[in-house]
C-alpha cells in the first residue's frame, strides 16, 4: 500500500434492514475515504445511520441486515468476506470503540482478561507480558489503580471507567483504522479531554486513520479534520471542519450547530417561592455508601458524608467525574443500593432500612432514567410493553386505556407510535434513551432521578428533550436529581448545581454561583475542560 493512499475507502455503500417483510434503507449510497493521520467525523441525529454505517463496514450488523457497494481497508475488500478473514482485520488493523460499554464488554470476564485475550489473539505473547501490556494500557487511559482494576469485572466499574477499559482494549494492537462510535459519551469533561488527547496521539504517533461518530460538536471541533453530516441515511454535506463550523451550507447542518448548548447563554431559571419553603421531595443527610469486600477486592467507600435536599419543582444538577459517586447517590435514592450510614428521605419517608413493601410504595412516586439505555430495557419485550409495564403493575390502567397512555408517552418523547411494536435492538442509542425517559415518566412521579439521560442523544434531539423536560417539569412540578457530566446540559436545566469528587460533595450552590464564581479548584478545572464547538477557539484552549 502506498504511503498516502487512504486506509479506508467506501464506495456506493448501502445498508438495509428486513423488517416485517420490507427492506428499509438505513444508509444510502455512502462515499468517503479516510487517510492515514486523518480524522473524519460523521455527525447527525440519532437514527440518521451513523452507527449503522460504521458497524456495516466491518460486518457487525444483525442477521436481518444486508449491505452492498464496496468497503476497502488497506486495499482489501471487506464486504462478503468469510468471518475468518474479517477476524484477522478486526482488532489488529481495525479497532472499534462501541457506544455502549456495558453491552460491548463480556460481563463474566475481568476487564484485564479481555484486553489480554485481544493481545494474545493477534500477537505471539506470553500471559505475563500480555498482563504487563494490559496494565500499561489501563494506565494510559487513566483508570484509577490500574493493577486492581485489571481484576475487576465490568459491573464493578463506573460508566466512564468501563468506557476507558473498552478504549484500552481497542488501542491494544495499535490499529491502522480506529472506528470510534461515541467514544466520549459516558465520559466526564476532564477524562474526555484526556481521551481526545490519547486519540490525537494515536493518529499522530502511529499515523492511524480515525472515523469518529459523535453528536458532541465540541468533540468534533477538538479532533476532526473533515466532517460528514448525515440525515435519514443520506450524506447532506461534507467538508473541512473549518467550513462546516463557520460556513455551513445545508439548513440541517445550520440547525444542528444552532442546537449546541453554550455555557452561560441561558436565562437563570427561578424556583417558585412557595416550593422553596415546603417539605423537600428528597433529603439526603450525611450519606455514606460502601461496597463490601469481595474476594481480593477490599471494601470501597463510594459516597462519604454527602448532604443535600431537593424542593418540589426543583432541578438539582449533580456533576463530577466518572467514579465520583454521582450514580451511586442516584441509585441509593431509589433504594437500589444499601445505605451504610446516614439518611435518605423521599417525601419524608426514610429509604435506609425500609422494607420491600415500603420501598415499593416509595418507588411509585419516583422514576429513574438509567445511564445505559441498552442494558436497562428488556431485549425480549417490545418497547410499548416496556413503557406500559409500570402503569400495568401499579394497577392504574389496562387494555385500551393502557394502550392510549403508552401512545401518549411515545408522543411526549417524540417517537412514532408505530415504534411500540419494535424491540430495543431495532432502535438507535438515542431512541432507546427516549424509551427509558418515557418509561420513567409513566407514573407521573414526584421525583425523577435522571442518570445521564442525554448522554446518548445528539445535540438537536438533546435540545428538544431538554425543552420537553422543562415543559413536563413546569407542568407536572416533579423534583429532579439530574446526574450528568455535561456541564452545558446542567447550565440549561438546573436551578442549583452540586459538584462531587472522590465520593465527597466539594461545592453546592445556585447555577450562577457554580458556573460564574466557582470556589473549589476542582470545579474550576471541570469548567475549563468543557470543549467549545469552535475549532479555532478549541485549539487555543487546548494549547
Amino acid at each position: 500500500m502506498a504511503k498516502n493512499e487512504p486506509i479506508l475507502e467506501v464506495e456506493n455503500f448501502n445498508v438495509e434492514f428486513w423488517v416485517d417483510g420490507v427492506w428499509y434503507p438505513a444508509a444510502i449510497n455512502m462515499n468517503f475515504t479516510v487517510s492515514p493521520g486523518e480524522v473524519l467525523a460523521i455527525v447527525g441525529e440519532s437514527g440518521s445511520g451513523k452507527s449503522t454505517t460504521a458497524m456495516g463496514l466491518m460486518g457487525l450488523l444483525a442477521d436481518n441486515a444486508r449491505t452492498s457497494g464496496s468497503v476497502r481497508v488497506k486495499g482489501v475488500e471487506m464486504l462478503n468476506q468469510p468471518a475468518s478473514v474479517l477476524r484477522k482485520f478486526r482488532g489488529k488493523e481495525v479497532a472499534y470503540i462501541f457506544q455502549e460499554p456495558m453491552t460491548a464488554l463480556n460481563p463474566v470476564y475481568t476487564v484485564g482478561f479481555q484486553i489480554v485475550e485481544v493481545l494474545r489473539n493477534h500477537f505471539e505473547m506470553g500471559p505475563e507480558v500480555a498482563r504487563e501490556r494490559a496494565i500499561e494500557l489501563l494506565t494510559m487511559v487513566e483508570i484509577p489503580d490500574p493493577v486492581k482494576s485489571f481484576d475487576k469485572y465490568p459491573h464493578q466499574l463506573s460508566g466512564g471507567q468501563r468506557q476507558r477499559a473498552m478504549i484500552a482494549q481497542s488501542l491494544a494492537c495499535d490499529p491502522a483504522l480506529l472506528i470510534a462510535d461515541e467514544p466520549t459519551t459516558a465520559l466526564d469533561v476532564t477524562v474526555q479531554a484526556e481521551i481526545l488527547d490519547l486519540m490525537r496521539n494515536l493518529k499522530d504517533d502511529l499515523n492511524s486513520a480515525v472515523l469518529l461518530i459523535t453528536h458532541d460538536m465540541g468533540v468534533v471541533a477538538d479532533l476532526s479534520d473533515r466532517i460528514m453530516v448525515m440525515k435519514d441515511g443520506l450524506t447532506v454535506e461534507e467538508n473541512t471542519s473549518d467550513v462546516i463550523f463557520n460556513r455551513p451550507k445545508h439548513p440541517y447542518t445550520k440547525s444542528l450547530l444552532a442546537s449546541v448548548p453554550k455555557l452561560g447563554s441561558v436565562k437563570i431559571r427561578k424556583l417558585d417561592a412557595g416550593s422553596a419553603n415546603s417539605q423537600p421531595v428528597l433529603e439526603v443527610q450525611d450519606l455514606v455508601i460502601e461496597y463490601p469486600k469481595r474476594g481480593r477486592i477490599p471494601a470501597f467507600r463510594a459516597v462519604d458524608g454527602v448532604s443535600f435536599s431537593i424542593q418540589p419543582g426543583e432541578i438539582l444538577g449533580l456533576v463530577g467525574e466518572s467514579g465520583s459517586g454521582k450514580t451511586t447517590v442516584g441509585r441509593a435514592a431509589i433504594g437500589l443500593l444499601p445505605v451504610h450510614s446516614g439518611s435518605i428521605k423521599v417525601l419524608g419517608k426514610e429509604i435506609a432500612g425500609a422494607s420491600m413493601k415500603e420501598l415499593s410504595a416509595i418507588r411509585q412516586q419516583t422514576g429513574i432514567v438509567f445511564q445505559d439505555p441498552a442494558s436497562s430495557l428488556n431485549p425480549r419485550l417490545p418497547i410499548g410493553e416496556s413503557i406500559g409495564e409500570p402503569i400495568f403493575l401499579a394497577g392504574l390502567a389496562k387494555g385500551d386505556e393502557l394502550n392510549n397512555r403508552v401512545e401518549d408517552l411515545l408522543d411526549s418523547v417524540e417517537l412514532p407510535r408505530s415504534y411500540r411494536n419494535r424491540y430495543p435492538h431495532e432502535l438507535s442509542g438515542g431512541q432507546k434513551q427516549r424509551v427509558g425517559i418515557a418509561r420513567a415518566l409513566a407514573l407521573s412521579p414526584n421525583l425523577l432521578i435522571a442518570d445521564e439521560p442525554t448522554s446518548a442523544l445528539d445535540v438537536s434531539v438533546q435540545a428538544r428533550f431538554l425543552d420537553l423536560l422543562q415543559e413536563l417539569q413546569d407542568q407536572l412540578k416533579f423534583a429532579c436529581l439530574f446526574i450528568t457530566h455535561d456541564i452545558g446540559v446542567v447550565d440549561i436545566l438546573s436551578h442549583r448545581i452540586a459538584v462531587m469528587q472522590y465520593g465527597k460533595l466539594v461545592e453546592i450552590g445556585t447555577r450562577d454561583q457554580i458556573l460564574n464564581k466557582p470556589q473549589d479548584i476542582y470545579t474550576k478545572t471541570l469548567l475549563a475542560a468543557v470543549p467549545v464547538p469552535d475549532p479555532k477557539e478549541q485549539k487555543k484552549r487546548r494549547e
